[in-house]
């Protein structure tokens, strides 16, 4: 059964109303990356399968997952204002997905009820990692699999100037996004070895890594 957990479980200032209404806009014109990411996991992934995506704000992934294959996809967001706006999302895409309210640190989820599980740009704001990662391997059915995709903290700082200036955000949006990315982002994401660290002290079986100019794919497994 899920457990008690202490303290809030982000870090910094959560993800609500108005500050989660401009995130919304602003990621949804990532649009062609949620989709190409949703190709990617169904390409591995069974139909049928029960699928989890951990922090999914605003559902873009989720819905295009589901508009893929007949999976059972689930999102879990720490974020109210996110839960409401996926449910909005989902309905207008004509898809469904269970999007609830709770927290990566005591997921309220029975043991091992996913075959796949992802987390996409947010366990670096988790205020308990190894926690999350510990509910992680806990809802994950055996052989189930766990993605994390997040910033690494020694990104090369010219390669995330470079990358925001790709997301064409407009003039305001850039600079915001830049600041946000040195002065938060950055301080809060891990390296590949704290990653590595993190994850043995979890029952996690299997840990395959990747690296590119931002940021690192954890692939995680249990046996």
């Amino acid at each position: 059964m899920p457990h008690a957990t202490t303290g809030k479980g982000y870090r910094g200032m959560g993800m609500e109303g108005l500050t989660a209404k401009w995130y919304a806009s602003l990621t949804r014109k990532a649009a062609e990356d949620f989709k190409a990411l949703a190709r990617r996991v169904a390409a591995e992934t069974k139909p049928g399968s029960d699928v989890l995506e951990v922090a999914p704000g605003p559902g873009y992934f989720a819905i295009e997952l589901a508009k893929l294959a007949s999976y059972r996809i689930t999102g879990l967001d720490i974020s109210h204002t996110f839960v409401e706006i996926a449910h909005k999302n989902a309905s207008e895409a004509g898809v469904e997905v269970d999007f609830r309210h709770g927290n990566a640190s005591n997921m309220p989820f029975d043991d091992k009820s996913f075959d796949f599980l992802l987390c996409r740009a947010a366990f670096k704001n988790f205020s308990e990692p190894v926690r999350a990662l510990r509910e992680m391997y806990r809802v994950l059915k055996p052989g189930g699999r766990a993605l994390i995709i997040d910033l690494r903290k020694d990104a090369p700082p010219a390669s995330v100037s470079q990358a925001v200036d790709e997301m064409r955000l407009g003039a305001v949006n850039t600079i915001i996004t830049k600041l946000t990315f040195r002065f938060m982002l950055l301080k809060r994401a891990y390296t590949r070895a704290e990653f590595e660290q993190m994850v043995a002290e979890t029952e996690f079986e299997s840990i395959h890594i990747k690296e590119d100019r931002l940021g690192l794919e954890v692939m995680l497994g249990r046996a």
